[in-house]
């Protein structure tokens, strides 16, 4: 998912958070004009954030929005923060992993207006996207825009190996055997990048062998499930094949930068990294991406941000419109156009997969019919935090998957009752 970070509130914040009944920044100005604050993370979609805000004071001039911009590494931190301080900004980014513990504690402004009026139309938007910003029924998040995982794989390393290109026919099976004709370790070359990544690994193939990784109440771990297991066992089983890098490989250096080296047949990647692959002179034109392969079923998690309204501002009415144009047509038509996501509104993606022509990119829409919403809960950090050191001995060879598996649903079930 972009690698976002997951953040969240201690209960002492949250207690601040219910106490706080301050406004936000955005104010009136005396000549009636209300401005209004937009905080993002990235500063690669800056300009068509302007844009889109251009074009929406050109039909509400009395409103004056300013961005603010905060780097990812600090975002949350600070917006936490502000939150906690009732100086939020009116409008901001949200993922999933903080979005029911915002609704939770009363900093989402809901959207049920915006939605019953139909000036906000869920079908416009992947439906499995839009749950992941309702919480207790209630709709809290705008999405802006989605990303999916697909298989990448380096043709030249296939070409050398006279074996034929990943398709939507592949299997778990087929990557594995790919894998192995693939690696060749005294030339430093390996078949398959097998980090421990949730959205980008086990999350998918958990869902394609049928398990969960949370009940659907969001009261119980699936990790104890057989079907769970085996969605883990397959990431394992590569590592113990030898047909990956070792996980401290995979730590010194980040697995997209070893797949732009030249050296790795395939690799587990998200939408987001098409924007890079595109720029790095070994990737560029050497690799190409499909449709993840099949296990039990077809899975993909999908994942992406909306924008939200701060419960406290000043200026809901201005607030809850520019929220509303952020997930329009228009404004989608506008982030396509740059490359750097796919856009939310159904319908305005194909500006993004002709983007970057020498890439399937359609593979990552293709798979929306099957999607499944990133797995989260009222607050995803007390439990996802513990994915990595709970799996990593197992990634490592010197724990077993199916204690490693066990120990992480009884660490997440202990974290999910004390969310009740």
């Amino acid at each position: 998912m972009k690698r976002r970070g997951t953040r969240l509130w201690s209960s002492s914040v949250v207690v601040g958070l219910l106490l706080s009944a301050t406004a936000c920044g955005g104010g009136a100005a005396d000549d009636g004009k209300v401005e209004l604050s937009y905080r993002i993370w990235d500063k690669n979609q800056m300009p068509a954030m302007q844009r889109i805000i251009e074009k929406f004071q050109a039909t509400h001039p009395k409103v004056h929005i300013t961005i603010q911009l905060t780097a990812n590494q600090e975002y949350w931190t600070k917006l936490q923060a502000d939150a906690t301080g009732g100086s939020a900004p009116d409008v901001f980014w949200m993922n999933g992993p903080h979005a029911q513990l915002y609704a939770a504690n009363g900093m989402l402004l809901p959207l049920s207006d915006s939605i019953t009026s139909g000036r906000v139309k869920p079908a416009n938007y992947p439906e499995a996207l839009t749950r992941i910003y309702s919480y207790q029924g209630t709709q809290y998040g705008i999405p802006k825009d989605f990303d999916t995982v697909g298989l990448w794989y380096n043709k030249k390393l296939f070409d050398a190996a006279k074996l034929p290109y990943p398709d939507d026919t592949w299997t778990w099976q087929n990557v594995a055997d790919a894998a192995r004709k693939l690696t060749d370790p005294s030339k430093g070359e390996y078949g398959i990048l097998a980090p421990p990544f949730n959205q980008e690994n086990y999350y998918d193939t958990i869902f394609q062998a049928g398990g969960q990784v949370i009940s659907p109440d969001g009261k119980s771990s699936g990790y104890d499930q057989p079907a769970t297991l085996s969605g883990l066992r397959f990431w394992t089983d590569l590592m113990k094949a030898g047909v990956s890098p070792s996980l401290k490989s995979m730590t010194d250096t980040y697995p997209t930068q070893l797949f732009e080296s030249g050296k790795i047949g395939m690799y587990y990647g998200g939408s987001w990294n098409a924007i890079e692959f595109a720029k790095n002179d070994v990737t560029k034109n050497d690799v190409d991406v499909t449709v993840l392969p099949k296990g039990a079923k077809r899975a993909v998690v999908i994942h992406g941000l909306a924008n939200v309204v701060y419960a406290k501002t000043k200026h809901p009415k201005e607030a809850t419109q520019f929220a509303e144009f952020l997930g329009s047509k228009d404004a989608a038509d506008i982030q396509a156009q740059t490359g750097a996501v796919i856009p939310a509104f159904t319908g305005t993606q194909e500006a993004w997969i002709t983007s970057m022509p020498q890439f399937h990119l359609r593979a990552f829409t293709d798979q929306l019919a099957y999607a499944v919403p990133f797995p989260v809960s009222k607050n995803t950090d007390a439990w996802q935090s513990k994915e990595a050191a709970i799996f990593g001995p197992a990634w490592s060879g010197t724990k077993d998957i199916t204690a490693a598996a066990q120990e992480m649903a009884t660490a997440m079930n202990a974290a999910l009752r004390e969310e009740q």
